[in-house]
Order: structure tokens, then sequence, then C-alpha cells
């Protein structure tokens, strides 16, 4: 199996989507690659035990894609062995009316994680620059002062957006919110198969909506706003990570790796010591509870 380096998926220059690969096998057949998920997966769950231990980091891990690359199973199958308290996973859909009473970004404040806990945003508060900017006809629900009709909204409407984005995720990491964006990069004949699954197969008869062959013809679209989002937002302390997704066992290995490989050089994150006075009575502690086994013998 190939080794996956962080750096060769990590956004630190300006990039074209188009000349990076959909598809990154790890030379590894499917049982090779989720054999070494598993192995991930134990890391990470040590990690995030320490974590919430040591109470001072929280994790931040936003995932975007097409349609059909793989959120859903991805989240499903890199966290299942981390303790359920521990991970929060939250589905941005269309705005609520309550949410739309607040600026765009309240809610992604609001989900942020606590110290010692991972927070996953299936869809993000990059929604906002992606969506929006595709149907700019959405922006109208938000009721911008100044952005009465689709006309008044400018380019730098657009750059204004990813400044306050970078403004939110730098506040957030300044107060110790570890961040991780990763970009599911799914080819358009991939998700052609993958639609085409939800048809064929009838228990996933219920994923598939027309609206997503209308998306679908808007492929170019979206491709050229994720490029300009990831490039104006890929920051050092919240990098952008653009992961092959044609092979839903691969990306989720690599996303796994690269979240660990991140997390660990963390150095400071460890268990808190036990207070002197504690750790000076160990041995009477042990011993008052082994007494009591042997009162019930």
């Amino acid at each position: 199996m190939d080794k996956i380096k962080t750096s060769h998926y990590r956004v630190d220059k300006v990039i074209s989507l188009k000349d990076i690969p959909t598809l990154n096998t790890l030379n590894a057949t499917e049982e090779e690659l989720e054999k070494a998920l598993g192995k991930e997966r134990k890391k990470l769950a040590k990690f995030q035990n320490k974590m919430y231990a040591h109470g001072k980091y929280g994790v931040l891990i936003c995932i975007q894609g097409m349609d059909t690359a793989g959120k859903d199973s991805l989240i499903r199958e890199v966290f299942k062995d981390l303790n359920a308290r521990g991970v929060v996973v939250h589905s941005f859909k269309t705005p609520s009316a309550i949410e739309l009473r607040h600026d765009y970004l309240w809610r992604h404040y609001i989900a942020l994680p606590e110290r010692g806990k991972f927070s996953v945003f299936n869809r993000t508060h990059y929604e906002n620059v992606l969506v929006t900017r595709v149907h700019p006809e959405y922006l109208l629900n938000e009721n911008i002062p100044g952005i009465e009709s689709v006309d008044d909204i400018s380019p730098d409407f657009w750059e204004q957006r990813f400044e306050q984005i970078n403004n939110f995720e730098k506040h957030a990491a300044a107060n110790g919110t570890i961040i991780f964006k990763f970009f599911l990069h799914l080819s358009k004949e991939e998700q052609r198969h993958r639609l085409l699954r939800r048809l064929n197969k009838e228990e996933k008869n219920w994923k598939f909506s027309p609206g997503d062959l209308e998306e679908r013809k808007l492929w170019d679209n979206y491709q050229k706003c994720y490029e300009e989002a990831i490039n104006h937002t890929s920051t050092p302390h919240a990098p952008w990570f653009v992961i092959p997704a044609d092979s839903k066992e691969a990306s989720r290995l690599i996303l796994a790796d690269i979240l660990y490989d991140e997390l660990k050089e963390y150095k400071d994150v460890k268990e808190p010591e036990l207070d002197d006075e504690v750790k000076a009575h160990i041995d009477d502690y042990k011993k008052q509870l082994e007494e009591e086994d042997e009162i019930k013998d």
C-alpha cells in the first residue's frame, strides 16, 4: 500500500481542480484499505479520549463535496470507534426561518465543538459561497441590507464573504479549535454511476431526487466556485485538503490518516496529572476497594 503524505493533499498554493486526480486507490485492495482504516480509527479514538481529559482543544472537521461524494458514509466509517459522546455531527440543510433571522454564520458559530470534542460539519458554512453563488437568488432570503435583487450582488460581495469566513475561522482557531476542511473531489463520471446505483437499488431510491439531475447540469459552475472558495480560504490555521473521492474506501483512509497525522503534533495534549494528595494515597484507595471484595467473600 502506498504511504499517505499529508502534504500531498494540503492546499498551500493556488490550485486548479481539473489538474488534481479524483481517483487514488493507494495501490491497495478494498480489504486492505478497510483494515488500515480500522487502525487509524483506534488511534483517533485514543487521541480523542486524551483530548477530552486535557480539555483545552476542540476539533472541527468540515466536509464538502458534490452530491454522492460519500460524505455520509465517510463520517460513519471514520468516526464510529470514537466515543459517541465525543463526536457531534451537524448536517446543515436549507436555513430555517429562525436561522434566516440571524447572519449566515450564526448557526455555525453555535455548532463549534466544545473543548475535548469533535464537531463534524456535513456540508458547512462554505455553502454560503457555493450554493448561494450558483443560485444567487437564494441570498434574497437572508434580507441583507442593500441586496434587493440579484443585480445588487457584486463580485466584491463574494470577496467580503471569503474575508468573513477567514475571520470566523481565525477567531475559532485562536480560541482552541483545531480546524480541518476536506473537499471530496469526485469525477462527474463517478457521480453518474452513483446516481444510477441509487435508481437501480430499490433500498437506495429514497436518496434520489430529480433535483440532483438539475444540479448536475451546473457541474462546471460548482467546480469553479469550489476552486475559488478553496483558493481564497486555505490558511495555515484552517487548511483545505483535496481528497480524491472516486474510491470511497481510499478517501476514508486518506482523510483519517491526515487527521491523525496532524493531531499527533499537538504534543501538549496529555492526560492531566493527578492531584498530589490523591496520588499519595492511591495505595490506600486500592486497599479499601480490595478489602470490600474480601468482606463479601
